[in-house]
């Protein structure tokens, strides 16, 4: 089937459908990664985006039931160079295409990738239309420049909707053991040991990804997951030894229900972990803004530099936004910084313990430079009195 993908600067790519018989709205934007869109197509922090991917060849390892970061791809369409005619791996479930087909979401491929990007670079995000059903060059302008991303919260859309305990039974944490020698067992099955959950927490879900619940139960985490919506006073009623602020989707400033809650947990004195949403929500509890990036961080390939230790690490980033630097009070430091534009990806409170980074340390399929915060989260409740 003939598909279309339309900007709202007028300009119009033909290409080659794949995926479902549909048409879909949302900001374009591209990720560097080599690897992982499945778990791009899972990350509830696209809601709302058609992702591009600069990666000319995608979908030859297939997709597979256990790699999802969340309950369904939220993806709103998904823009290739080429599909591979082939699935060679031997965990995979279904082909890319027949996953996309499965959840009602149009891909494109055969389009020029780089001409796509470069202009998102030098135009910077643009919103746009991608459609498999025969839409004209006109209709799929006019659809992108009506559709409205900034200010819009897509939060609600994503959050559970009720609280839950995460992996009660252990069944769903541990991490994957690569079989050696001669197994019985279903090697897709072979799972790591997991350390007894001995400290409670409650984990704000914005839009969270499930490895990020995986390696909390890994670090001995026993984890509430609450919705989006929860105000602070709530929250404690589970008696959390920490609370954990989770990604998501959209433009942070429209969530003022979430940044509320936030600022009175920081006035609690509990100790706080937040990542990339969860970053910039706790930018704005402490009093600081956050402003929309040219065209945002995406891939699995972006520096970050510790300014405490002087390392750098590669770090996996998903985001259009960011916390103004300048913006943030005296007893908020900026911890780490992007080394391509020097944007805050990491903030500190120095006299609560309250810590946050705007990248993904559970990055998964990675890279993993950055998953000791996880152990370091756990070592700053342990020093709680």
């Amino acid at each position: 089937m003939n598909a279309i993908l339309a900007l709202e600067d007028g300009s119009v790519f033909h290409g080659e459908g794949f995926g479902a018989r549909a048409s879909a709205c949302g900001e374009v934007c591209f990720n560097t990664s080599m690897t992982g869109y499945q778990e791009i197509l899972t990350d509830p922090s696209y809601k709302g985006q058609i992702v591009t991917m600069t990666y000319p060849l995608i979908g030859n390892y297939g997709v597979n039931e256990v790699d999802v970061e969340s309950w369904r791809p939220h993806a709103a369409g998904f823009v290739i160079r080429e599909l591979s005619p082939v699935v060679s791996n031997w965990r995979a479930d279904f082909s890319l295409a027949e996953y996309l087909e499965r959840n009602g979401i149009p891909g494109i491929q055969g389009i020029d990738t780089r001409a796509l990007t470069k202009k998102l670079r030098v135009r910077g995000a643009l919103n746009g239309f991608i459609s498999t059903e025969g839409v004209s060059d006109a209709e799929a302008v006019r659809r992108a420049r009506e559709f409205v991303f900034v200010g819009v919260d897509y939060v609600k859309e994503v959050t559970h909707p009720q609280a839950f305990r995460w992996d009660e039974k252990d069944e769903q944490s541990a991490s994957f053991k690569l079989a050696v020698g001669n197994h019985t067992a279903n090697a897709r099955n072979l799972r790591a040991p997991l350390p007894p959950a001995d400290i409670p927490i409650v984990a704000y879900d914005f839009g969270m990804k499930y490895n990020i619940l995986r390696r909390l139960r890994q670090h001995g985490f026993r984890v509430q997951v609450v919705p989006a919506t929860t105000p602070a006073a709530e929250a404690m009623k589970h008696n959390p030894a920490g609370i954990f602020l989770s990604n998501g989707p959209g433009d942070p400033a429209a969530l003022g229900y979430a940044v509320r809650a936030v600022s009175d947990l920081v006035k609690s004195g509990v100790p706080i972990f937040g990542i990339c949403l969860g970053h910039q929500i706790l930018g704005q509890a402490v009093g600081g803004k956050t402003f929309k990036l040219k065209f945002g961080h995406r891939g699995a390939n972006q520096p970050v530099k510790d300014l405490e230790s002087g390392k750098v690490e590669i770090t996996s980033q998903n985001h259009g936004f960011a916390v103004d630097a300048k913006s943030l009070p005296p007893d908020v430091a900026v911890n780490r910084v992007n080394l391509n534009d020097q944007t805050v990806e990491g903030m500190r409170h120095r006299t609560k313990p309250i810590f946050c980074v705007q990248y993904h340390p559970e990055a998964s399929p990675g890279p993993h430079d950055s998953a000791p915060l996880f152990a370091e989260f756990r070592k700053l409740i342990e020093k709680q009195p």
